[in-house]
């Protein structure tokens, strides 16, 4: 037998930059490179490896300034190239490691494949403790990477070389599993990485991994077909599996064929473009009134690609009619039988191609119901527009308007990028899009920070495409950092910075549980009360953007923001928009609910007064 002698990180590189992904006949590196950031614990091991081999087998190696902005990057890379392709990221021992921990979690929880190699402490054990080691009075083999344990989809930590000809196959594996994928970790001891073995040649021949569309049970479809030809008022709600199946036509055509309304998760936005005549927006707690109102009604719900969040149930609000049921297309077992679903068990575009066959002579909906679905999306169509639109009048510009005029100059083509606070709500109510890839949100997780390099794993993604990154001014601050990156590999976006002085979501959230607005605001500290409510921080987001390398615009009106944009979109490189928007000038709730607790025994009116409006809102959850 052949073979190579190698370090275990030299022989990591030349066995990632071999393997590829297939799908419906197209073939691409299912590791794209490898974003590093070095320390003691892997510049000596995976760090010379890159160095030395990196370039030569095509597996580039990229500098991030965070390790949690590196892993949110491959998240977005791989959420946006629809989880065939995805980079690997490396960290150094102790809290370099432990900073990936919250994107880890980002990843599995969006069912998105990232490959983690954390270093971890020597597996000799002669040096122990080394620098940054924890130690454990009982468990002397434990590390801090335990920690990704519970947030991976696949765990293990190499302690001896020949261990990885076994366990690289099984991250493979996980990673290219539509059902399984998340994030893979892969702990590296540093001493194991520098360590030499005689690999078979063999281990570094290219692979490629077909990425597999499951096909639904035939029995499944035919009782589906029946639920679907017994329902008076069907409704299909569509999630993130369907962008990831590519199954935005089938699902196209087989709403309009059978005159079937389709709401929007935050995953499934843009699956079909604004202005199909079956499109009626988001459902749920952030819906709309088209897709609430039809959703109270609907005595079939066909939750398609979706898990079925408290924000697409409305925390079980929802769906009200007495005998709904309750159709699950997704290739996550569990997630298809979720509220007691009949599970259709399958790739969502093969599952829409059967259902299709299986309704072969159903004329589908009848015309009363189409003429509703039509009358409430052009009601919902013109409340967006009316939010969309600028009012030059108000004394600040408003978060929902700022919203329209960025879509109204960058189009419907481009791709928006968001993760948290009120951003997301407004632009999953308020964004038209009209391709698949325009809209780019985590929401699984909801993960602040995520924003700003996810505008860079898109930007690799696609160069040319055209990219908007919102981000609030909390979010901003959280993770700012890799606008350097962005501009040290001269990649192209634009962040538009929404400054509304604190965490508008938050507070927005506060008010209406009826707490007064507490520690939520950019605020300095009082010195008569002792609390975070004094003077307004007057903070310069666009002199600290400029000084990182980017483009920076401030525009205090519609007219300047417009212009702004327009320079914006013909400029080259990173550029930074700040726009100051008013904290009290918010997008209203469309008769959606989420479930969040309010105090059950308060001195506060306010609070008592939401107790009772919170308990009535309980009456309504409906137990599947």
């Amino acid at each position: 037998m052949k073979s190579q002698r190698l370090t275990v990180a030299q022989a990591l590189v030349q066995f990632l930059a071999a393997q590829h992904t297939e799908r419906d006949g197209k073939e691409q590196r299912l590791i794209r490179g490898v974003w590093a950031i070095f320390g003691h614990g892997n510049v000596s091991g995976l760090g010379q490896a890159l160095e030395e081999y990196g370039d030569q087998v095509g597996l580039p190696t990229y500098h991030p300034q965070n390790e949690q902005a590196m892993v949110h990057a491959a998240i977005a890379y791989a959420k946006h190239t629809r989880r065939l392709s995805t980079f690997a990221c490396t960290a150094s021992v102790g809290p370099g490691s432990t900073n990936m921990l919250t994107a880890a979690a980002t990843a599995t929880v969006n069912r998105l494949p990232v490959l983690l190699l954390p270093s971890d402490y020597f597996a000799n054990r002669l040096p122990d403790p080394v620098l940054q080691q924890l130690e454990h009075p009982t468990e002397h083999d434990v590390s801090v990477n335990d920690a990704f344990r519970p947030l991976s989809r696949f765990f293990t930590r190499i302690t001896r070389p020949s261990q990885l000809l076994s366990a690289l196959p099984e991250a493979m594996r996980v990673l290219t599993d539509p059902a399984e994928t998340g994030a893979v970790t892969i702990c590296l001891p540093e001493d194991v990485q520098t360590e030499a073995y005689d690999w078979p040649a063999s281990f570094f021949a290219p692979r490629v991994w077909r990425i597999r569309r499951p096909a639904p049970e035939p029995e499944l479809v035919a009782q589906a077909a029946e639920l679907i030809r017994r329902a008076q008022r069907p409704l299909i709600v569509t999630g993130g599996g369907t962008l990831y199946a590519e199954a935005q036509e089938a699902l196209a055509a087989f709403a309009q064929r059978f005159g079937i309304p389709v709401a929007e998760s935050q995953g499934g936005k843009g699956a079909l473009p604004w202005n199909h005549p079956m499109c009626v927006g988001p459902v749920g707690a952030n819906g709309g009134t088209a897709a609430n109102r039809l959703a109270r009604e609907a005595d079939l719900v066909i939750a398609i690609g979706t898990r079925l969040g408290d924000f697409v149930t409305a925390s079980k609000t929802a769906f009200q009619h007495p005998e709904v049921r309750f159709i699950g297309v997704n290739v996550l077992p569990f997630d298809a039988a979720k509220l007691s679903g009949l599970a259709l068990v399958a790739d969502a575009r093969r599952a829409l191609e059967a259902l299709e066959a299986a309704l072969a002579g159903f004329a589908g909906t009848q015309a009363a119901y189409r003429s509703e679905v039509a009358q409430l999306k052009q009601e919902w169509d013109a409340l967006v527009q009316h939010y969309r639109t600028p009012r030059p009048e108000k004394a600040q510009m408003a978060q929902a308007e700022v919203i329209g005029l960025v879509n109204e100059v960058f189009g419907p083509q481009a791709t928006v990028i968001c993760a948290a606070g009120s951003l997301p709500g407004d632009l999953l109510k308020l964004w038209r899009c009209e391709d698949s890839r325009a809209y780019h949100l985590e929401y699984g997780f909801s993960c602040m920070g995520y924003e700003i390099p996810a505008g860079l794993g898109v930007a690799l993604a696609e160069p040319g495409r055209e990219v908007v990154v919102f981000v609030g001014d909390g979010s901003y601050l959280m993770m700012n950092s890799e606008i350097v990156t962005a501009v040290a590999e001269g990649l192209e976006f634009t962040v538009v910075l929404v400054d509304n002085k604190g965490f508008g979501s938050i507070r927005g959230l506060q008010l209406s549980v009826g707490s007064p607005s507490f520690n939520n605001e950019l605020r300095r500290r009082d010195a008569r009360t002792g609390r975070t409510d004094g003077a307004v921080l007057e903070l310069d987001f666009a002199a600290h953007a400029r000084a990182m390398g980017a483009r920076v615009w401030n525009p205090q009106n519609y007219q300047a923001l417009e212009e702004a944009l327009r320079e914006a979109r013909t400029a080259r490189g990173v550029r930074v928009i700040v726009v100051p928007v008013s904290l009290e000038d918010r997008v209203p709730s469309f008769e959606g609910w989420w479930d969040v607790p309010v105090a059950e025994v308060s001195n506060q009116p306010e609070v008592q007064k939401a107790r009772q409006a919170y308990e009535a809102h309980l009456k309504k959850q409906r137990h599947f």
